[in-house]
């Protein structure tokens, strides 16, 4: 093996272990959206809050505890992914829902963090159809450090005929400051 490669090995190596850790933390709520048993389309005025999405301690997270890590330690963290996914009724579809966007929120400040638009026409089947959001690139750091944050979500669309159990799987992926 020649002496450059080995080096540009060794380089390559020193970086990796000189990156900032990182690990997934996930958090997951329920919710029920009411239904509409008299088959009028109705409006759906407000989504419901979701469980367990408001004043989130990332200290007191199963992820952060496991990794012996505290929200004061992180240096960044995005989104990796938020999915929504009906638990029942198993026959019920997200036909009745045409937009969703979850925003994160820490004392005053608020950003948009996951959106879908046009959710209806997708085509998602039951049984259990799980909806995968579009994510923004927003840095969630100063969120998580807060004493406490929340999610919240807002849709559109109309109350499905019966009502609707949902659940909500957000993972993070956080970044961890070295220790001098």
């Amino acid at each position: 093996m020649r002496l450059t490669s080995v080096l540009s090995v060794c380089g390559l190596l020193s970086l990796v272990a000189c990156a900032a850790p990182s690990f997934v933390a996930e958090v997951k709520g329920e919710t029920t959206v009411p239904g509409d048993p008299t088959g009028i389309s109705t409006l759906l005025e407000a989504f419901p809050a979701i469980g367990s999405f408001s004043s989130l301690d990332f200290n007191q997270n199963q992820d952060f505890q496991n990794q012996g890590v505290t929200k004061e330690q992180v240096s960044s963290a995005k989104l990796k992914s938020l999915q929504l996914k009906v638990l029942s009724p198993t026959d019920q579809d997200f036909s009745f829902l045409d937009t969703l966007e979850f925003y994160a929120k820490a004392g005053d400040r608020e950003v948009l963090v996951a959106s879908k638009r046009n959710i209806s026409a997708l085509g998602l089947k039951a049984p259990n159809p799980v909806l995968d959001m579009d994510l923004t690139d927003a840095e969630l750091q100063p969120f998580i450090t807060a004493p406490s944050m929340s999610i919240s979500v807002r849709g559109k669309g109309r109350k499905p005929s019966k009502e609707v159990r949902l659940q909500a799987d957000v993972k993070l992926d956080v970044q961890v400051r070295l220790l001098d």
